[in-house]
């Protein structure tokens, strides 16, 4: 077994190293392009206080581009009995550089390197969040616009009650996505702070230059006191965890609605054959399994941000193994929401609409506000409309006007999608993600 960055001359039990590595090296898996850059952002700021020189920074540099590309191929393993990312990355250099490999350490410890690698991946993973999200949007928005003429019944109580349309009902779950995307910005606010040269959460003797660190890594501030930026692992994680729940608890509602209209007792939509899947024993079944497991990997999403306040709740400051356990749940909640938010784009770009609900008669109770409203247009007080309209109904002599006249903002007859579309725009502008692809390429020389 090899030694571990902390091991001296005692090796740990075989047992207790398995129980406290856990899932730890399969976890950092997902981190280690991110360690790298944060060595090479660490590594430039040692030479610049005289702790490298710069033959050593140049031959350390140009290893550890080597040892990202390699990451960014997927093909970087974190080898038996190599603790964590972090001690493989070392042992990388030190086979290829001999004890120039050892000083990349100097001035941090495991707990900052974790920090920094988090809000990288963090930060990456929002930006793909944002942009598949994005995608969502714009499809929703076109299909507010194919359909916005298009009636449909709206609900209350799961019973029939006003005029909607498929314009109102794309459109709705398009606005849903700009107000996440707010969440999600300032969850990304949040992280894009650096802990860098917190080390253990008070700080290092050596004179680290952490505005450099901060301004090689593309990040908008640093954490400034140290022990706060070790109280952030957790809080960060949680706060952004809220981010993605918000989003799949709007893919979730979206798949409901999406799962009950498309069945036969409803028939608002109808999904491709191809999209859908079969019964072993009916074979007039065709399930909306993509969307039903959208539902389930959604709920599951939203309660994200309480498991991990039941992990790091009950923490005085200063760092725990407990948050190692965070990382198990949140690393991979990414990869699943941005696998719903593909799968749920394609259904919705593909899914066509019953343009003739309204012709059936059950539903023509929907249009009595309408009348109520016309009476009321024409002087009679809304309540005896009302009370009117109510008799007509009970008699079974209601004959409904199905033209309507909505042109107030955001209504059937005015979506505002334009002013969506561009509220989302903004919201996305600022997130400003050139800043941190711009110091990425800059570390690894591809500018």
């Amino acid at each position: 077994m090899a030694q571990k960055l902390w091991e001296k001359n005692v090796q740990v039990d075989a047992e207790i190293d398995r129980f406290t590595v856990g899932r730890d090296r399969e976890m950092d898996l997902y981190l280690a392009p991110y360690d790298i850059l944060g060595s090479m952002a660490h590594i430039t700021m040692l030479e610049s206080i005289g702790l490298l020189t710069a033959d050593e920074l140049r031959r350390l540099i140009a290893e550890l581009r080597d040892i990202y590309s390699v990451a960014e191929q997927g093909n970087f393993v974190i080898e038996e009995g190599i603790e964590d990312v972090h001690s493989q990355v070392e042992l990388m250099l030190t086979r290829k550089l001999g004890d120039i490999g050892k000083k990349i350490h100097s001035g941090r410890s495991r707990n900052d390197q974790v920090l920094v690698d988090l809000k990288l991946f963090i930060r990456s993973e929002l930006q793909s969040v944002v942009e598949l999200t994005h995608t969502l949007f714009e499809s929703l928005i076109a299909q507010s616009e194919k359909y916005k003429a298009v009636l449909m019944p709206g609900y209350t109580h799961l019973q029939v009650a006003m005029p909607s349309s498929f314009g109102l009902w794309f459109g709705a779950y398009a606005e849903s996505l700009v107000d996440d995307l707010t969440v999600l910005q300032a969850a990304y606010r949040v992280c894009n702070r650096n802990p860098l040269g917190s080390a253990a959460g008070y700080g290092s003797s050596f004179p680290l230059d952490r505005s450099m660190t901060t301004r090689l890594l593309g990040f908008d501030s640093m954490n400034y006191n140290v022990v706060y930026a070790q109280m952030g692992r957790g809080k960060t994680e949680r706060i952004v965890a809220t981010a993605l729940a918000s989003i799949a608890g709007t893919l979730a509602k979206l798949a409901f609605d999406a799962c009950m209209f498309n069945s036969q007792n409803f028939g608002f939509i109808k999904l491709p054959d191809a999209y859908t899947t079969g019964s072993s024993i009916m074979p007039h079944k065709k399930n909306p399994d993509v969307f039903e497991l959208t539902r389930a990997k959604c709920n599951k999403i939203q309660a994200l941000p309480y498991q991990i306040t039941l992990i790091a709740n009950n923490l005085p400051s200063g760092y725990f193994r407990d948050l190692q356990i965070i990382k198990e749940v949140f690393l991979p909640a990414f990869e699943e929401l941005k696998d719903c938010l593909q799968m749920v784009t394609q259904m919705m770009s593909h899914l066509t609409v019953n343009e003739h609900i309204l012709d059936d008669k059950r539903y023509d109770p929907i249009f009595s506000v309408e009348e109520v409203n016309r009476l009321a247009l024409e002087g009679v007080p809304f309540r005896d409309a009302y009370k009117e309209v109510g008799l007509r109904i009970e008699a079974g002599d209601f004959t409904p006007d199905k033209n309507l006249h909505h042109s107030h903002e955001g209504s059937i007859g005015n979506l505002c999608n334009d002013k969506i579309a561009a509220l989302e725009a903004e919201i996305i502008g600022n997130f400003n993600f050139e800043k941190t692809r711009s110091a990425f390429n800059s570390l690894l020389g591809r500018n």
